[in-house]
């Protein structure tokens, strides 16, 4: 991976399995297995967006599998549970489905998935077409950056921005991901600052800051 990742159309997968509303149960479940992946898209007329079906969606199904009259009962209190009698996508999906934009960022993505408890999310545009599919997978790609393409851009973006007369000149090294800033600079608060940019470029996994002023003119 070269460059710096920032949208979620740098690191998204494009061919997408998905399924139209029609889909039965045992095809829902083979397509998960065959591709190993925890959920589908549902689309309907021309590859819109309106749901997502998933190993949760499925779940209901089993657990009142043996139909006891009590579990089954309790279950259907439940408005996920109800999903047991469930035989095709459209009745068995979690509408509207939560979607993100090719254009956002990863740092969104990644806020979605955490808050929504999801591992994959659909990539819309804004007619809500899909375009593909983002995963925690796809996020997590941004670590695989080169550490020479992070020192570059740690150098021009961060340090020549922050610091283009310093006392010393400052080293940037960058090894497994972590990156050491060594040096002595004239105004220390911008020093946080500098670490505080240096975290948020692409694929940085931490910050070894060892920086420091000094009181010469």
């Amino acid at each position: 991976m070269t460059g710096s990742p920032q949208r979620v159309d740098d690191v998204m997968t494009r061919a997408v399995v998905a399924v139209g509303r029609d889909a039965p149960f045992k095809d829902i479940v083979d397509l998960m297995d065959r591709w190993n992946v925890s959920a589908l898209p549902v689309l309907e007329g021309e590859g819109r967006v309106v749901g997502v079906v998933s190993e949760a969606d499925l779940l209901p199904k089993e657990a009142v599998r043996e139909r006891d009259p009590d579990r089954y009962a309790q279950a259907h209190r439940l408005s996920e549970a109800a999903k047991a009698d469930a035989v095709s996508a459209g009745e068995l999906m979690s509408s509207p489905a939560i979607t993100v934009h090719p254009d956002s960022s990863l740092a969104q993505a990644a806020r979605i998935m955490a808050q929504r408890r999801i591992k994959r999310l659909p990539v819309v545009n804004d007619e809500g077409m899909l375009e593909g599919v983002v995963s925690r997978a796809d996020l997590l790609k941004v670590f695989l950056r080169p550490d020479d393409d992070i020192a570059d851009e740690v150098r021009r973006d961060v340090v020549d921005v922050l610091f283009p007369a310093p006392v010393e000149p400052i080293h940037v090294m960058v090894t497994e991901g972590v990156v050491t800033l060594t040096g002595t600079v004239r105004d220390t608060l911008l020093i946080p600052v500098a670490v505080r940019l240096a975290h948020a470029v692409e694929g940085v996994v931490d910050v070894d800051c060892h920086l420091s002023g000094t009181d010469r003119e």
